[in-house]
């Protein structure tokens, strides 16, 4: 089969591989919000119709919260399973969208054509390239090459509460070779990537209690213990002048990176003076005497992501809050353990209660990091055949975010997974606003149709 047909296919074919993805972009699949069930359903459904249009045995599988998709294709050759997700995230603050979230549209912006829309980048866009290199291969040579599986879920914007049941439900199903994640992006807008290390995730959620109700400061002030001061002593210990997390046992299990990975960061030239000029600093705030790359992908972090007490609405309250609230996560990378820094950070913070104040925890979360072995073939063809879409060297990267799938297919089907994706930095996604450049929708999808030749 050549693969220069099939490129030549995917470009003629570019307006009615737009005129699709609008017509899934307009499907309000937000899957956080019961009120949006239907449609979630309905996103499905479109799917399953597109997958079987293109010779698929697809299916929409139920679950406890919104239905999974799969589809398979083929009897031989390398089997490969490709995964994206069809949910979308809430459009709060409607009100800053300059259109409307799903009555998408292809843009002109002074840097780029763009698809603009809810899902355009998160993750309808990114999974559209995968099913329209398909759809271009099935077009030229009347058959896809190799075994493919499609695996799309419909909670991943909610949690994917479902997710792990069906893994373990229909694992002799869904294992393949290897696994296809589209939903990362490019590195410096410019460069393609694949993703090889994850830091994983864990939350929590602390109450600090003191006094049985709000109290007069004039009255009890000096004299009642104060939750938010509590609090706010307890959050300023969590890192000391260097940087670095004080959590007792918190670095247990985290790496040094190789040398040889070290020197091919340095080799991107990452500017992060104007990574960090871009939100308005100018100065790393993380552990000293690490790189930029080394702290978002190689380190493990703490940070406190919201604090609530007392009286916070106009004007002034001069109250002694009887609790204060603070939450805090962690990005965790090779091998720590998320349920022991869980524990120690609960000791730690009753460690330093004092007398008349109580301690509460919420978890939200606890997803280990993941790594991904680079040694086999797949990901050095996949590396040459990115090269040659875009141009440059495509890099093995890492991702300061969390994307717990990769894990847990490694976990629940000892699978290896390749991250894979054709965003960019500005595309808004979770934001008002979301795009999706046409060019990587385009490029993307050339990106697919020669990975697809070069690993079948």
């Amino acid at each position: 089969m050549t693969l220069d047909a099939v490129l030549t296919r995917i470009d003629i074919d570019l307006p009615a591989s737009l005129d699709r993805l609008l017509d899934l972009l307009r499907i309000p699949s937000i899957s956080t919000d019961p009120a949006y069930k239907a449609d979630c359903d309905r996103a499905a459904d479109w799917l399953v119709a597109d997958l079987a249009g293109l010779g698929f045995t697809a299916s929409k599988r139920p679950t406890s919260g919104h239905p999974m998709v799969v589809a398979h294709i083929g009897d031989a050759g390398p089997h490969l399973m490709f995964y994206g997700h069809y949910d979308v995230q809430p459009v709060d603050p409607v009100d800053l969208w300059t259109r409307d979230p799903f009555a998408p549209q292809i843009e002109e912006t002074a840097k780029a054509k763009v698809i603009r829309g809810r899902g355009a980048a998160d993750d309808k866009g990114q999974l559209m390239t995968f099913l329209e290199a398909c759809r271009a291969w099935k077009a030229t040579h009347g058959a896809l090459p190799g075994r493919i599986t499609v695996f799309l879920e419909g909670e991943e914007e909610s949690g994917s509460p479902s997710l792990i049941p069906f893994l373990k439900d229909n694992a002799d199903e869904l294992k393949a070779d290897i696994a296809l994640i589209c939903d990362t992006g490019l590195f410096a807008d410019r460069v393609p990537a694949i993703v090889t290390r994850l830091r994983g995730l864990l939350g929590e959620e602390i109450t600090i209690e003191g006094p049985t109700k709000d109290l007069h400061s004039g009255m009890y002030g000096g004299v009642a213990m104060n939750p938010i001061r509590v609090l706010t002593r307890i959050l300023a210990s969590l890192h000391d002048d260097d940087g670095r997390v004080t959590i007792p046992g918190f670095y247990d299990g985290v790496p040094e990176i190789p040398d040889t990975l070290k020197a091919a960061w340095d080799g991107l030239n990452f500017d992060h003076c104007a990574f960090l000029g871009d939100v308005g600093l100018s100065h790393l705030a993380g552990e000293a005497g690490r790189t930029a790359l080394e702290q978002i992908w190689s380190r493990p972090t703490c940070e406190i992501n919201g604090i609530e007490g007392g009286y916070t609405g106009d004007g002034f309250k001069t109250v002694l809050p009887s609790k204060a609230h603070a939450k805090v996560s962690f990005r965790l990378v090779g091998q720590q353990d998320p349920h022991a820094i869980r524990e120690s950070f609960r000791t730690m913070v009753q460690s330093m209660l004092p007398a008349d104040c109580t301690a509460s925890f919420t978890p939200h979360g606890a997803s280990p990091a993941g790594q991904m072995d680079t040694s086999g073939p797949a990901f050095e063809k996949a590396r040459q055949a990115l090269s040659e879409e875009w141009g440059v060297d495509a890099a093995y990267t890492g991702c300061g975010g969390s994307i717990p799938i990769a894990g847990y297919f490694k976990t629940y089907l000892d699978m290896d997974a390749m991250l894979i994706g054709f965003g960019r930095d500005d595309d808004q996604i979770h934001s008002p606003n979301e795009k999706y450049d046409v060019e990587c929708f385009h490029k993307g999808t050339r990106s697919w149709a020669r990975i697809l030749a070069a690993l079948t």
